[in-house]
């Protein structure tokens, strides 16, 4: 499906924390996420600390989105 949606001209961001899979399904702009249960939170820390960590995740898939890429890209 990212590849379908991709082929539009709309360019599509995948969040994963097992990126080898993403990469498999073609996916070309690529963010690791902190955990399978919590792909974008860690429950441990604070609620200031874990928006922190949120804000940033999503900072670097807006980054991600707006760099141009010629083949399969991790924004670490």
């Amino acid at each position: 499906m990212v590849k379908e949606i991709e082929r539009y001209g709309i360019p599509i961001i995948h969040m994963a924390t097992i990126t080898t899979i993403s990469e498999s399904v073609g996916a070309n702009r690529i963010v690791p996420t902190i955990a399978i249960p919590y792909p974008v939170g860690d429950p441990s820390l604070k609620p200031e600390g874990e928006l922190e960590l949120r804000r940033d995740m999503v900072k670097k898939a807006l980054n991600a989105l707006a760099t141009e890429i010629t083949e399969i890209t991790q924004f670490e």
